[in-house]
């Protein structure tokens, strides 16, 4: 019997290559770094991926997430044939398909497709116009909020699931009220919001990006947004980091990496079959094999994985590993750790001082949840409190 393991592998089918360019895109330099010939993943290692992938699943469900770049620089037909891969090596499993793309090229023909195959599709649009127009823009310098909207209005037309994920960077961390409630005005009821850092190709340089977000502007930014949820929206819309912190309050370890103990169970996949230990950690040193020439679940289990998982826990500075909130936030993603602090030997996070606003400014309205939660009473009810 083949070895099965319990892991996620993201696809990146079309690598680098996407039809705008965001100046604070983490992936746009991999044009540098990832050196395989192949422009977009070819049928045989469509094929390989799926059946793979499949067979490797200790799960019962598997769970296919397709990002890029653009995915949608692919065409429709290879994802049709994906899902008839899927359907071809299923083998009694459950499949499911997330769909990562910036909304730009979506027609009916998509949509249609996302509808009877029930995608879940995730839409980049960074809430307000003017925000998302200063960073996504399209190659030739055109804004692009209002194909997005369109692109929302053409999914919600085609009843198509869909949830939006919002970067926070240098211009909207102090704009989360606005934030969100244009979020709802587009009809967003499930967001995620992601913190931009970055320092450049060189990952050693300490040399903070323009567009980041500042080190408490993260956590000021989910503050505002959390208070604003719970004025009307608790049990209506759904924020993941809000999801995830209330299951680590009822005694579940967070459903997001970020703040899991340690690293690993998730690694990506780029157009050639080449296997890289996470999404953020895509370098020659982190590839760990490819699909097309071993099992996934061997490459899952591998050692190099292993140790790049356990590096999260065991590179933790003293003041983390001393903070009150440490099992809350288990020093956040290692990507970010890249702050020198005086008689520590690893580097420290930089989003540290946002992680404890946010867990600070919410732990008393995350305790009322969890009891509520726990007694078995409505959470919604938590807003006639709070009000």
């Amino acid at each position: 019997m083949q070895q099965t393991a319990h892991f996620h592998l993201m696809a990146k089918p079309s690598s680098f290559h996407c039809n705008i360019k965001c100046e604070y895109c983490f992936y746009l330099n991999k044009e540098e770094i990832v050196t395989h010939q192949t422009r977009f993943m070819s049928d045989e290692t469509l094929e390989n991926y799926v059946r793979n992938y499949i067979e490797s699943q200790a799960h019962n469900t598997v769970n296919f997430v397709w990002q890029g770049g653009e995915p949608t620089l692919l065409g429709l037909d290879f994802f049709k044939q994906a899902v008839r891969f899927q359907q071809k090596f299923a083998n009694g499993k459950t499949i499911t398909n997330a769909f990562q793309t910036n909304g730009i090229a979506l027609n009916h023909q998509w949509a249609e497709f996302f509808k009877q195959h029930n995608f879940l599709l995730g839409i980049s649009i960074d809430g307000l116009a003017e925000i998302h127009n200063k960073y996504r823009i399209s190659v030739n310098g055109q804004p692009t909020f209002e194909r997005v909207a369109h692109a929302i209005e053409l999914l919600k037309q085609h009843q198509v699931e869909f949830n939006t994920l919002t970067v926070v960077n240098d211009q909207n961390w102090d704009k989360g009220k606005q934030t969100y409630q244009a979020l709802k005005a587009l009809g967003s009821t499930f967001m995620q919001f992601i913190p931009i850092v970055e320092t450049g190709a060189c990952r050693s340089s300490t040399n903070i990006q323009n567009f980041s977000v500042p080190q408490q502007g993260y956590g000021r930014f989910l503050v505002d947004v959390f208070q604003e949820w719970l004025k009307e929206d608790v049990g209506k819309v759904f924020v993941i980091e809000f999801d995830n912190l209330l299951g680590q309050w009822l005694g579940y370890p967070s459903s997001s990496c970020v703040h899991q103990q340690t690293c690993g169970s998730s690694m990506i996949t780029e157009a050639n079959g080449d296997v890289y230990s996470c999404d953020h950690f895509v370098y020659p040193e982190y590839k760990v094999g490819n699909l097309n020439q071993q099992p996934l679940a061997e490459i899952a289990l591998s050692d190099a994985q292993h140790q790049f998982g356990q590096a999260k826990k065991t590179t933790l500075t003293r003041y983390c590993q001393s903070c009150s909130l440490q099992k809350l936030c288990h020093g956040g993603c290692p990507k970010h750790r890249i702050l020198s602090l005086a008689g520590e030997e690893f580097k420290h996070n930089y989003l540290c001082q946002s992680y404890q606003l946010f867990f600070r400014q919410t732990a008393p309205t995350m305790r009322k949840m969890r009891d509520i939660i726990r007694f078995g009473g409505d959470i919604r009810s938590v807003m006639d409190v709070e009000s």
